[in-house]
């Protein structure tokens, strides 16, 4: 208390200053900042793979198989009895002059998957060729693009699962910008439904194909090298860097 000051003039207490953080957890720090820079690129990130999956969903979802169609041959991607009784028919019908069964297992013997079609026997040995070489959707590209230059075809009807079919066409037309492919989704099941996204098993379906699709495009724009997703490597028909 002051010199002439009464007891009920008290002088007012003074608060605390805050300390001000100084170092590593001040605001301005660096370690804040590049805290705040990895959740940003965490948030923009999470958004783009997010909108990327309801475009990929939309795509795949709006898939419709194509009526009356014709190309100079057909090609099915193996992967489900399915499929091959779907491109089957479309020979039968007359869609294209020539079959291609690319991916087969080296054990599948041609009666044994004619069999898996209603294709007659002469048929079959006259118009239905059977790739064994590859072993993924790389593969398949390089084998259907070898057998479409060795028959000079133009046109090709792609016969593959609807969820398969983007990422299929992707690696076909990196690799042959000139041959026109004609989409021919075989529907799967559990994504004929409306509310499909309430399946868990449709659901893992589309996000782990939807991530196959993001890694593919990542891998050519970032120009990274691949292999042939062949057995052998002899005719290798992806395009090598001068």
């Amino acid at each position: 208390m002051r010199p002439g000051m009464t007891s009920n003039e008290q002088e007012p207490q003074r608060k605390p200053e805050r300390r001000k953080r100084s170092g590593w957890l001040s605001r301005s720090s660096p370690l804040r900042r590049f805290g705040r820079w990895v959740i940003f690129c965490c948030l923009v990130l999470i958004a783009i793979f997010c909108g990327g999956f309801l475009w990929f969903a939309n795509e795949v979802t709006s898939l419709k198989a194509p009526d009356g169609v014709k190309a100079d041959a057909i090609v099915v991607l193996t992967g489900g009895y399915q499929r091959i009784d779907q491109a089957a028919g479309l020979l039968r019908d007359g869609a294209g002059k020539r079959l291609l069964i690319s991916g087969a297992h080296p054990s599948a013997t041609p009666s044994q998957i004619r069999k898996t079609t209603q294709v007659s026997a002469n048929l079959f040995s006259c118009c239905v060729d059977i790739g064994y070489d590859a072993i993924d959707t790389i593969g398949n590209a390089n084998e259907i693009i070898r057998w479409i230059h060795d028959h000079d075809y133009r046109s090709v009807l792609v016969v593959t699962s609807n969820y398969h079919m983007l990422r299929s066409l992707h690696e076909l037309r990196r690799r042959d910008a000139e041959t026109k492919f004609i989409p021919y989704p075989v529907i799967n099941s559990d994504l004929a439904r409306k509310a499909w996204f309430t399946d868990p098993d449709a659901m893992r379906i589309m996000l782990a194909e939807y991530g196959k699709m993001a890694a593919a495009m990542v891998r050519d724009w970032a120009g990274m090298t691949q292999g042939s997703g062949l057995r052998t490597d002899e005719d290798d028909t992806t395009p090598k860097d001068n």
